[in-house]
């Protein structure tokens, strides 16, 4: 799980969110409110989807700015979302992967925010377990 996370607000501009995607090498934002409560996720690639669309034209700069300065995170942020409790094994968080095809889980302690669970942590602990097994570095 990471728990050093970047968050942003549901009142955040989409402008917002490119900076945090273009500036770090991460694939979900956790939209959380004043209280640190999670409210919501946004994908890269749902956030590409909206931004971009699915047509490509003259207007695509246009259009990409219109919507980065005048939607917000509400606006296109994924609502009720699987979630975990720190405790819970990490079994659950397998069958949540699998039958979801969730990339990211969201990790919550009386429904605040501690966390975040991807696909990518999973294989990275069991590929540092395997090279422990293993005596690999």
């Amino acid at each position: 799980m990471t728990s050093e996370l970047i968050t942003i607000e549901p009142t955040d501009k989409l402008v917002v969110v490119k900076d945090i995607f273009d500036r770090h090498r991460i694939h979900h934002i956790p939209v959380v409110d004043e209280e640190e409560r999670l409210v919501g996720l946004i994908s890269k690639s749902d956030f590409r989807h909206f931004i971009r669309g699915m047509q490509r034209s003259e207007y695509d700069n246009l259009l990409e700015h219109s919507r980065l300065n005048n939607y917000t995170a509400a606006d296109i942020m994924t609502r009720g979302l699987a979630k975990l409790e720190p405790d819970d094994r990490i079994n659950v968080a397998l069958e949540i992967f699998r039958e979801n095809l969730f990339h990211a889980i969201p990790i919550v302690r009386q429904e605040r925010l501690v966390g975040i669970l991807t696909s990518f942590d999973i294989i990275d602990a069991l590929a540092q377990e395997d090279n422990v097994r293993t005596g690999s570095s």
